[in-house]
């Protein structure tokens, strides 16, 4: 009975910590789920019209994926709703599906959300919660850069009053830049003061509701001088009411298509939540369970289908609002949507005349913080592997869509890694001096050599596909040896896994150094690799592989079985 009821509080974290809950953390939880509200009221409503979808579909997102999200979430602090990155990622999509149709963009998008639930439901089933780490930070790092300049395209028409246009990045900023002299002065006099407005804000008064602020101010000025008139587009009437739940109808031929976009938009989802919540999970000393918080995304997201919603995720943005404004259990989420609830209901007359121009100033403000041009720096400087997956994931946004994007710049981080492992460092190892440990002899000039021993370890995992850039770099590094080497031992701690290719390769290199007179001897194997070259009958050939064979060992006998000529020294 106790293991089944720790089971269901694992699987149900708020089972755990509920009759826990301290009534002093009630207050700072109400705080942050107001705060959170205040945030989330312009830029849900921002980022529902970024993907397509009415004002209200964002508030929908927000109030049913947080109440969903809180009873299995691991993270105290991550906050759920739409993201700028997955908005822009289901209007590049669902626009050609829906043909113009408002009511069937609106349904496929929910089940897109569906889908993604799906995906994540799955790896939370088969445990895949680590296979989407080969999302890296350095392809989100290109991905939300490329993403960003995107996104401007779209918005900045609608900040300025002009029509746009235009498929891809260069196209509608060749619109732009057409269409500037037919500009709204009103609309972009408006937008520029929002924009300046949201950015000293965000500098002078940081974690403050200020996009509420400013859409407060904004609308006011539009009910009050009648600026609808002047071109100025608003938001319009928006329903007081919540949506009734439902599956999303679709039609079956959609089904392919966003199967591509809700991988993605799972992919994309998953990275950036449990991004944001280790960073604050690291902040106050507790841990985030990877595979719960699939879990949890898993139920935010189908129940932002079931509410006419579209993907959420948990971002770093709002998460932070939570943090800071004091939250301390997902408690904040439950207030967060019960405030929303209360917004929608009694004052959604008062946003109708919120200008569309101030949602665009939004979003920019918003994704401006995604071009990190010190983070790329600082990539240049530590690993030019992780900066070529950077910029791939940069152009690839930018030259192909945000969709396609994603999909090349994983491919492309794949393919950079197999490259790297495909030609593994071999190095050449010496003893370091006074002790029985072994590095790297190039790197470390005063590390002891002993003329007829050759040390190597090879700094990889041994697989089909780098045994032969392995073996020749092996061999070759032997004849380059100035005296003529008698043993040669491959050191394999830094090779967790050999497939039998690997131990195939260490057998051919056994017999053609035994052919050229040179013993070979194997240490430091793991557990695993000693298993495999027992399984596969090499272990023999190469006189035995032991768990108790050290590489100090071996060269230590090397020294007492060296003929006088051949005591220790340095080639």
């Amino acid at each position: 009975m106790k293991s089944r009821l720790r089971r269901l509080k694992q699987l149900i974290p708020v089972l755990d910590w509920l009759p826990r809950y301290q009534i002093a953390w009630l207050w700072p939880d109400v705080i942050a789920g107001v705060t959170v509200a205040a945030y989330a009221v312009p830029v849900a409503m921002a980022y529902s019209t970024l993907a397509g979808l009415t004002p209200q579909a964002g508030l929908y997102c927000y109030i049913f994926s947080g109440i969903a999200y809180a009873p299995f979430a691991s993270s105290r602090h991550l906050s759920i709703g739409p993201t700028a990155a997955i908005s822009v990622m289901v209007a590049s999509v669902v626009g050609g599906m829906a043909a113009g149709d408002p009511s069937s963009y609106a349904a496929i998008a929910a089940m897109t959300a569906g889908m993604v639930a799906v995906f994540c439901i799955l790896a939370w089933i088969m445990r895949l919660s680590s296979f989407v780490n080969f999302i890296s930070e350095s392809i989100l790092l290109g991905f939300k850069a490329g993403a960003a300049l995107s996104i401007a395209s779209m918005q900045l028409p609608i900040l300025l009053g002009i029509t746009g246009g235009g498929g891809s990045f260069s196209e509608r900023l060749i619109v732009i830049v057409q269409q500037l002299g037919s500009a709204n002065t009103t609309v972009m006099a408006l937008g520029a003061g929002s924009l300046l407005l949201l950015f000293a804000g965000n500098r002078l008064l940081p974690g403050r509701p200020v996009a509420l602020a400013v859409v407060i101010f904004s609308t006011g000025i539009v009910s009050i001088f009648g600026l609808a008139e002047l071109g100025v587009s608003v938001v319009g009437p928006i329903p007081s009411e919540l949506p009734s739940l439902g599956v999303p109808s679709f039609h079956v031929e959609h089904i392919e298509g966003l199967l591509e976009l809700a991988f993605a938009c799972f992919l994309l989802s998953y990275v950036e939540s449990i991004a944001a919540a280790r960073t604050f999970a690291a902040k106050h000393f507790y841990t985030v369970d990877p595979r719960q918080e699939l879990l949890g995304l898993g139920a935010a997201n189908l129940i932002a289908a079931l509410g006419h919603g579209y993907p959420v995720a948990g971002g770093l943005s709002q998460s932070a609002v939570n943090e800071k404004a004091g939250a301390r259990t997902p408690l904040s989420l439950i207030f967060a949507s019960i405030t929303l609830v209360m917004v929608l209901f009694f004052l959604t007359d008062l946003l109708r005349n919120l200008p569309d121009t101030v949602l665009a100033a939004i979003i920019l403000v918003a994704v401006s913080s995604f071009v990190k041009i010190d983070d790329f720096k600082r990539l240049w400087r530590i690993s030019r592997l992780e900066f070529n997956v950077a910029l791939v994931a940069f152009t690839g946004v930018l030259l192909l869509g945000i969709l396609k994007g994603v999909t090349v710049s994983a491919i492309a981080s794949i393919l950079f890694l197999l490259r790297m492992m495909a030609k593994p460092h071999v190095a050449v190892l010496g003893r370091i001096p006074g002790s029985s440990r072994f590095s790297d002899a190039e790197r470390h000039t005063s590390n002891e050599r002993f003329p007829g021993l050759f040390v190597f370890r090879i700094e990889a995992p041994l697989l089909y596909f780098n045994v032969d850039a392995v073996n020749s770099t092996v061999l070759e590094a032997i004849h380059r040896e100035r005296t003529a080497v008698r043993l040669a031992v491959c050191d394999l701690s830094t090779s967790p896994y050999i497939d039998a290719a690997g131990a195939r390769m260490l057998q051919q290199l056994e017999e053609e150094l035994e052919r050229e007179g040179i013993q070979f001897r194997v240490a430091e194997a793991h557990a695993e690799v000693r298993e495999i070259l027992r399984a596969t009958g090499i272990s023999e050939s190469l006189g035995g592989v032991s768990r108790h064979t050290a590489l100090a060992d071996i060269v230590e006998d090397f020294e007492r079985e060296a003929s006088p000529p051949l005591d220790r020294g340095r080639l």
